[in-house]
C-alpha cells in the first residue's frame, strides 16, 4: 500500500493539472480580444430592437422597396445556379425587379424553389431546370435548353450560386461530397457555360475561404499572461489569401472552405475574352430567409444551445450579396472587360457596418419573435471535448461501412458538433474593402442596401407574420436549413454516385 501512495499522488497532482488547464482554456475561449471589441463595442438595445422593427412593420423591405438602388437592366439572359436558394433566389428576384423578362431567366437546381417570394408574381414565372451539377451530364442538359426565340440571341450571364454547406467535417476521408459538388460541379458548370455561349459567369464563394484552424490547445506556459489567447482566435476576412499560393487541405478549418477554395481558382482561372470571369465572397454567415442556417436556424428550433453568445462575426444579407453579383455582372459584361483589375479574381463583402455579437442576435429573436425561444448557454470547453469523439466515431462508420449495421450513424445537429466547427465559431471581421472601391479604381463600386439590424429585424418581422397567419389557420409553419439540405442531397445522390 506504501508503494501505492506516491502514484496516487501522483495521478492526483496530474489531474489537477489537468483539471486547471481545462478551466482556463476554457475562459480563453469564453473572451472576446481587445482589438474585436475595439470594432465592435455596442451591443443592440431592447430598445433600439423595437424601433426597427415598428420601422420596418410600416416599410417592409421589399425588392421594390429598393428597386431605385438597383443597377439598370442589362440585355442579357441569365442561368442562375441555386436559383432556389438565399443568394440565388435574390438574384433572380432582383433581375426581374429591373425589369428582367421571366422569359430570360432560367433557375437551374436541385430542388424547385420554396421561397415564398418566389412562388407568386414574375418569379413564379421563371423557367426551372432540374439539375444535379455534380453530374456533368445533367449540368449540360440544363444549359442547353432551348431558349425563347424573342430572348435567344442575347448575351448569356451565368450565376453560379449552387452549392452545399457541410460546415464540420474536415476529413479528407469525407471530402468526396464537398468535392463532387462545390469543385466538379463548379468545373462542370464553367464546361457547360462555355458550349452554352456564356461570356459572363459571376459565381459565389465563401468568405471562411480565407479562414484557418483555431489552435485551442496552447502549451500550458503560454495560456496565463492576460495576452492569452488561442491562435487565430480572431481573424480578418478578405481575399488576401487568394493572391498568395493555394494552401494544403489541412491548412483550412472544414472540407466545406477548402472546396469553395478550388472552386473559386477554378471559375477564375477561366477567364478569358470569351467568358469574362470573377467571384463574390460572402462574409461570414449569409442570412434573409428562414431557411439560413444564421437567422432562421435559431428561429426554427425555438431553443439555442450556444457557447458562441460573445463570438462577434461579420455577416451579410442575401439582398446585399446579389446585388455585389449584379454589380460585378456589370464591370464584366463589356467585352473587353477580361484584361480589367476586377476579372479573375475574388471579391469580399460583408453588410455595411460593424461586425454583432451572437447575443445580439439571440436578444433580437428572444425580444421580438412571436414564437418561443431561449438560449441555453453551454461551456466550449466541455463542447470541445465532445466534439473529438463524435468526430472520431463519424470518421469510423465512414472507414469500416459495415459498422452501421450494429452502430447508427449520429444524424441533426449532434452529427456537426466536431472540432472544425470551432473554427467557423470564432471572432471574424470581415473587410468589403476592395469591393467597396469605385469601378475606376478596381472595385465594383459595393455599397450594401440594408444593415444587419435592419436584414435580421425584417427577417423575424417576415416570421411573426407568416406564423400568426398560420396560427389563424391552425397550420404548422416548418423550414429546412442550407445544413439539412446538404445531408438530404447527400442521401438522395449516395446510390448514384
Amino acid at each position: 500500500m506504501a508503494l501505492d501512495r506516491p502514484f496516487l499522488a501522483t495521478g492526483a497532482v496530474v489531474l489537477v493539472l489537468v483539471a486547471l488547464y481545462l478551466v482556463r482554456l476554457n475562459q480563453l475561449m469564453k473572451s472576446t480580444p481587445a482589438a474585436v471589441k475595439k470594432v465592435s463595442p455596442t451591443r443592440w438595445t431592447k430598445k433600439l430592437l423595437r424601433e426597427t422593427y415598428q420601422k420596418l412593420e410600416r416599410n417592409p423591405v421589399t425588392t421594390k422597396s429598393y428597386a431605385n438602388r438597383l443597377l439598370p437592366k442589362l440585355g442579357r439572359r441569365y442561368i442562375v445556379t441555386g436559383g432556389s436558394g438565399l443568394v440565388g433566389g435574390y438574384i433572380v428576384l432582383q433581375l426581374l425587379e429591373r425589369g428582367q423578362p421571366p422569359g430570360s431567366i432560367r433557375i437551374v437546381d436541385f430542388r424547385t424553389p420554396i421561397r415564398k417570394d418566389m412562388l407568386t408574381g414574375p418569379a413564379s414565372a421563371v423557367e426551372f431546370a432540374q439539375a444535379d451539377i455534380s453530374s456533368a451530364a445533367s449540368t449540360e442538359t440544363a444549359f442547353a435548353k432551348p431558349w425563347p426565340r424573342a430572348v435567344a440571341h442575347l448575351p448569356l450571364t451565368v450565376f453560379h450560386t449552387a452549392a452545399i454547406i457541410v460546415p464540420s467535417d474536415r476529413s479528407k476521408l469525407t471530402y468526396s461530397f464537398c468535392e463532387a459538388v462545390n469543385v466538379r460541379g463548379t468545373q462542370h458548370v464553367v464546361d457547360a457555360s462555355r458550349r452554352a455561349g456564356a461570356d459572363v459567369l459571376v459565381s459565389t464563394t465563401s468568405g471562411s475561404i480565407s479562414l484557418r484552424p483555431v489552435g485551442f490547445w496552447l502549451a500550458p506556459w503560454r495560456m496565463w499572461s492576460a495576452s492569452s489567447q488561442p491562435r487565430d482566435f480572431w481573424q480578418v476576412a478578405d481575399e488576401a489569401d487568394f493572391f498568395a499560393p493555394p494552401r494544403r487541405h489541412g491548412e483550412y478549418y472544414a472540407n466545406y472552405p477548402a472546396s469553395k477554395a478550388a472552386a473559386e481558382r477554378i471559375v477564375c482561372a477561366a477567364n478569358a475574352p470569351s467568358l469574362r470571369t470573377g467571384c463574390i465572397r460572402p462574409a461570414h454567415g449569409v442570412y434573409g430567409n428562414p431557411s439560413d442556417n444564421t437567422v432562421g436556424g435559431p428561429l426554427n428550433m425555438g431553443v439555442a444551445p450556444t457557447w458562441t453568445s460573445h463570438i462577434v462575426q461579420s455577416f451579410v444579407h442575401g439582398i446585399n450579396a446579389a446585388v455585389a453579383h449584379l454589380q460585378l455582372e456589370a464591370v464584366l459584361a463589356p467585352p473587353g472587360s477580361a484584361s480589367a483589375p476586377q476579372a479573375g479574381r475574388p471579391f469580399t463583402i460583408t453588410d455595411p457596418n460593424p461586425p454583432i455579437a451572437y447575443s445580439d442576435l439571440y436578444s433580437l429573436i428572444g425580444s421580438l419573435a412571436v414564437t418561443p425561444f431561449r438560449v441555453i448557454l453551454l461551456q466550449p470547453v466541455v463542447m470541445l471535448l465532445i466534439s473529438y469523439p463524435v468526430e472520431c466515431y463519424n470518421l469510423l462508420l465512414v472507414k469500416v461501412p459495415q459498422l452501421r449495421r450494429a452502430f447508427p450513424p449520429l444524424m441533426g445537429e449532434v452529427k456537426h458538433l466536431q472540432p472544425a466547427l470551432f473554427s467557423i465559431c470564432t471572432h471574424v471581421v470581415a473587410t468589403a474593402a476592395a469591393a467597396s472601391r469605385r469601378v475606376e479604381d478596381g472595385g465594383i463600386g459595393y455599397t450594401g442596401l440594408l444593415t444587419t439590424l435592419e436584414g435580421m429585424v425584417q427577417e423575424v418581422v417576415e416570421w411573426n407574420h407568416e406564423h400568426q397567419i398560420a396560427h389563424a389557420a391552425g397550420a404548422e409553419v416548418v423550414y429546412q436549413s442550407s445544413v439539412a439540405l446538404a445531408d438530404d442531397i447527400q442521401k438522395a445522390t449516395a446510390g448514384t454516385s
